[in-house]
């Protein structure tokens, strides 16, 4: 067996943001994420159809003495894509090099990469959707037979060489498994993509994470944590921090739910998890456009936020939550959304829909 190891060859591009996002993390908020990662499936909450699978894959690659199939990731981000890479590798035994597919601006660069894999290691590609076109065409063959062919010269003095590697698993991870290509998406052994987590689940994360951090949490606190924690771990351990800060400089430990609460109120996080960017999407959508539907430029424009944030970051839960629904016409926001909007203020908003 391979020791593991783990090697980052360019760091990821970063991603849209909002307030809050996990790209507005701090140095020490990034350090504090990387611990509070679990190690191995036994750690891992939620997701039990995919981690079963999942063990169940290794077992039976293992007796084979083989290297594990190419494995695909879907999901919102924060739910534990990037930690299941990780433990994949470690369940194998095998080293992992993980990157993004924005770092990868060239053929050389990939080329650069698997010529390096020994056999069994694991490539992870973060947001593998984002590859280049170009770049995308040379894992085909690195996939399929695990060889690449690589073109030097030009015009008459072109020649081909092809490049022996040995075999590897491609574990690649999207928040936006749509935009794959049919020929990429194809290559894949395996293909899981990752729910939001229940509540109960997130109780679960939190007392685990206050545990590692030293934290006191009584249980009603962990409850509330979780409730508004969006139903993703990441966002989970974030607001653990944050509260952590306030009880910490108040001196409210152990933390109870009234100090969760005071805590999370005053970054703007509501009872049903909406931070301020989400109450200014269904706010526009209900006041500037009668409850929708609107389509995605436009309440980009309106909002003065990119696309991709609303996207790829605010849509996923609300969508989930029944706050929002998505028609061939636009975006529409849901009579619980009103219901919701309406117990922020005195006034009820008109019932446009």
């Amino acid at each position: 067996m391979k020791k593991l190891a783990s090697q980052t060859i360019q760091p990821p591009a970063s991603p849209p943001t909002q307030p809050g996002s996990p790209a507005q993390e701090t140095d020490e908020d990034q350090v504090l994420n990387l611990s509070l990662r679990p190690k191995r499936f036994e750690e891992f909450v939620g997701q039990r159809a995919v981690v079963e699978n999942l063990r169940l894959a290794i077992q039976a690659t293992k007796r084979r003495g083989e290297p594990l199939e190419h494995l695909l990731l879907a999901g919102p981000p924060g739910l534990g894509k990037t930690s299941i890479a990780h433990i994949v590798a470690h369940e194998m035994g095998s080293k992992i090099t993980a990157t993004s597919g924005p770092a990868i601006e060239r053929a050389g660069d990939l080329i650069g990469i698997l010529t390096n894999l020994g056999r069994g290691d694991i490539l992870f590609i973060d947001e593998i959707h984002r590859l280049s076109k170009i770049v995308e065409e040379f894992l085909y063959p690195a996939m399929e037979s695990f060889e690449i062919d690589f073109v030097v010269d030009k015009g008459p003095y072109a020649k081909t060489i092809k490049f022996r590697l040995k075999r590897f698993t491609l574990i690649g991870a999207t928040t936006r498994a749509g935009l794959l290509s049919n020929p990429l998406r194809s290559r894949f052994g395996m293909v899981f993509h990752l729910e939001f987590y229940q509540p109960k689940e997130l109780e679960e994360v939190v007392r685990r994470s206050a545990k590692i951090l030293g934290i006191e949490v009584d249980g009603s606190a962990c409850s509330e944590i979780a409730t508004r924690s969006r139903g993703t771990p990441r966002v989970a351990n974030r607001l653990l921090r944050r509260v952590r800060d306030y009880a910490q400089v108040k001196g409210r430990v152990p933390i109870t739910k009234e100090v969760a609460e005071t805590a999370l109120a005053a970054h703007g996080i509501d009872g049903f998890g909406l931070d301020p960017i989400d109450r200014k999407v269904l706010r526009t959508i209900m006041e500037f456009y009668g409850g929708g539907p609107v389509g995605i430029e436009a309440l980009a424009a309106a909002l003065n936020e990119e696309r991709d944030t609303i996207v790829d970051i605010v849509e996923p839960f609300l969508l989930s939550a029944g706050l929002l629904k998505r028609t061939a016409r636009g975006r529409k926001a849901t009579r619980l959304a009103y219901q919701h909007m309406s117990s922020l203020k005195a006034e009820p908003l008109e019932l446009f829909a």
